[in-house]
């Protein structure tokens, strides 16, 4: 087992495909062309949609956006390997994971443009709202799972962070709590180097992320973050031994956030520029452009079509978003309780009168 073989005390990082795309055969997961060619899609689709939220966020149209670029494998693998009953927990830059799980872009641009209707995401999904505390995505996790397993159903969650997430309450007592009670959970921390401005070395004194687990009594393993291959292969070994009984995995995915914490922050005040092009040759994107050239599942003109299909999809997602109008005032009261109390009642009627008489 790659859990066995990669633990946390073999000091072992997992990759199968390098960023020459130079591929580990003994390792590498069955994938047929066609899901070769959907991922690919999907990264080129994220990648796109992402350049545009910060557009957009620069223009006016969008709200604060934390940029995803050079982290899409990181999700993306995880998402691969998720039956329809599981649950998908993200934090912050999952965005290739939730389109892979079938959320509309659209809705994801309604979301960080402040429209409440971009949280209400169809649920045959499974996919909960964002939430800005970071790892508190593992306190509901922990939750989804023990609440799953009451009800019976083989369900599996996959719950997201950063590096900085380990820094916080929620993350220590989710791992102890889903080692105790042997929760069908795959933990995944994303850990980009830098926590808004505070750069990894100064985050832990452990060696690695994934070693944390070991403190909890569950299975850790570090895996090349910028490797799509890689992040499937251990998610879907991850995901067999929770749904088997196994208990929780910690996923420790090696990554780099290649641009800003979000639009409102500056990295070129506390980066140094030749980290960030080091990182850049690890590009997860560009790696999986290669994979798919060197093994001839794409032609050059399908590929191509791929980012032509990108971008049209991205800026009809877009004109959605910006045209869809925002929550009723009926919505914003009617949906806070089952049914209003009379306080709430008191507080929707004078509001519905400062709406008419405006």
């Amino acid at each position: 087992m790659l859990l066995d073989d990669y633990n946390p005390l073999s000091g072992r990082m997992l990759t199968i495909l390098d960023q020459d795309a130079n591929l580990n055969e003994i390792l590498m997961p069955q994938l047929d062309s066609a899901v070769v060619e959907k991922a690919f899609r999907t990264m080129v689709l994220s990648r796109v949609a992402d350049d545009k939220a910060v557009i957009l966020q620069r223009q006016g149209r969008m709200g604060t956006y934390p940029p995803n670029k050079g982290q899409e494998a990181a999700s993306l693998g995880p998402a691969m390997t998720m039956g329809d009953r599981d649950w998908f927990v993200w934090g912050f830059r999952e965005l290739a994971g939730l389109l892979w799980r079938g959320l509309p872009l659209e809705q994801y641009y309604l979301g960080w443009m402040g429209n409440e209707y971009g949280n209400h995401y169809d649920p045959d999904l499974r996919i909960t709202p964002t939430s800005i505390p970071v790892a508190s995505q593992y306190t509901y996790a922990v939750g989804l799972a023990y609440a799953s397993r009451y009800q019976k159903e083989n369900t599996v969650i996959f719950a997201f962070t950063g590096d900085g997430g380990t820094s916080e309450g929620d993350f220590h007592e989710s791992l102890n709590a889903a080692g105790v009670f042997n929760l069908p959970i795959v933990f995944i921390v994303q850990n980009n180097q830098w926590a808004i401005s505070l750069p990894r070395s100064e985050q832990t004194a452990s060696d690695t992320i994934a070693q944390k687990a070991i403190a909890y009594g569950i299975r850790g393993i570090q895996v090349d973050g910028n490797d799509i291959l890689a992040m499937y292969a251990a998610s879907e070994e991850a995901a067999e031994v929770a749904r088997n009984g196994g208990g929780p995995t910690l996923i420790e995915a090696y990554t780099y956030r290649l641009g800003n914490h979000t639009t409102s922050d500056d990295a070129r005040r506390y980066r140094v520029e030749e980290e960030a092009k080091e990182w850049e040759a690890r590009d997860p994107l560009n790696r999986m452009l290669k994979y798919v050239r060197s093994r001839e599942i794409l032609s050059e003109k399908k590929i191509e079509s791929v980012w032509e299909w990108a971008k049209t999809l991205v800026e009809e997602a877009a004109h959605k978003a910006e045209t869809t109008p925002p929550p009723s005032l009926d919505d914003v009261f009617r949906h806070t309780y089952e049914s209003m109390t009379s306080n709430l009642k008191e507080q929707f009627d004078d509001m519905k009168k400062r709406e008419e008489s405006q």
